[in-house]
């Protein structure tokens, strides 16, 4: 006699930022940052997304896979993103079964789906999604000692750390609100003066503060040269994982190697506190000098895969498209105060997802 067929896992809709049976997935195997109900809840708090997710749960009621999303229609059009403003947001799912199971809501045509993963994802083999772009990642494992860390490192990053010592630069590792603004400055200046570019608003940090500080998951590391940050990193922490989610310098400072120094500070508050990992997150491959700077500090690289289906969004228009770029332009001039700048990512960054 054959055996009975297994019966289709039943498959709910969700709330990722609040409902249990999301949260049991993000702490799994599976999870990560960007998929974690405090990251989701305050990307949505700070841009008005509403998410969704499809869980599937066995006949006990056990969550199994899941996948979560939200749908976007603004000036750029209309489409459905997993999920905005994520490094990656790899879908919760153990393989190619489970992925069917939770990924039929999303990609069911009525709107094109993008999606970033690593490479090796289930859904990266899906024929219903196109390859369209690809980018760098990088993690380095923190087992062992400490002086085993620093001796993989790449020999011209030991010198850095030592230059930075002996430079004077001063590093503090902080859990409150106010060193999140300290490094927003930078990050506004940074993104400005070196890639022209408008910078996440500054009610986007204090959100992740505001989602991560309960849970002791965040730190912002300055390095200071006579008392002024010159340069900082924001490291949120995810199960056993720490994440480099934001960095920035300022040039000028650069030959006194701040950013090595913050990034080794860093990465001794995660041993310290017994943390596995930290993950370097996304680097474009367009960026051949970031992607090597993360190198010096990783022994693991992979690759972040964007996927879509249905092509680009429904109804964009290239004159929108034209007029943010110009926008973006004026509003990075070197003759716009650093404040005005600001000011205008907070009012435009929500449609760069």
């Amino acid at each position: 006699m054959s055996a009975a067929p297994t019966a289709a896992p039943a498959i709910l809709r969700v709330d990722p930022r609040t409902d249990p049976l999301w949260a049991a997935l993000a702490a799994g195997p599976h999870g990560g940052l960007f998929t974690s109900p405090p990251w989701i809840g305050a990307v949505c708090a700070t841009y008005g997304f509403e998410p969704v997710a499809a869980v599937a749960v066995d006949d006990a009621g056990v969550p199994r896979a899941g996948l979560a999303w939200v749908d976007v229609d603004d000036l750029r059009g209309r489409r459905r993103l997993a999920l905005p403003f994520c490094d990656r947001a790899d879908p919760l799912v153990g393989d190619a079964a489970a992925w069917a199971a939770v990924s039929g809501d999303a990609l069911a045509g009525d709107l094109p789906f993008t999606l970033r993963c690593l490479d090796g994802s289930p859904a990266a083999d899906d024929p219903r999604l196109t390859r369209t772009g690809e980018a760098a990642w990088h993690r380095t494992p923190l087992a062992g000692p400490l002086d085993d860390l620093h001796a993989r490192f790449r020999s011209q990053t030991r010198r850095n750390i030592a230059t930075a010592g002996r430079s004077g630069v001063e590093v503090v590792v902080d859990d409150g609100l106010d060193a999140v603004h300290a490094y927003h400055d930078l990050h506004v200046a940074l993104r400005k003066h070196k890639y022209r570019l408008l910078a996440q608003p500054r009610g986007f940090l204090d959100a992740i503060w505001g989602a991560f500080a309960p849970l002791d998951g965040i730190r912002t590391t300055l390095a200071l040269v006579d008392g002024r940050p010159v340069a900082g990193a924001v490291h949120l922490v995810w199960q056993d994982t720490v994440y480099y989610k934001f960095g920035a310098s300022e040039a000028a400072s650069l030959p006194l190697r701040p950013n090595d120094a913050v990034h080794w500070a860093a990465l001794r508050w995660a041993h310290g506190r017994g943390l596995a990992h930290l993950d370097w997150g996304l680097s474009d491959l367009d960026q051949p000098g970031l992607v090597g700077y993360k190198r010096k500090w990783a022994t693991e690289e992979r690759r972040i895969l964007t996927l879509n289906a249905g092509g680009p969004p429904h109804g964009r228009r290239d004159d929108t498209e034209r007029l943010l770029r110009t926008l973006t332009d004026l509003f990075t001039d070197d003759a716009v105060p650093d404040a005005v700048t600001a000011r205008a990512g907070a009012a435009l960054y929500g449609l760069f997802c």
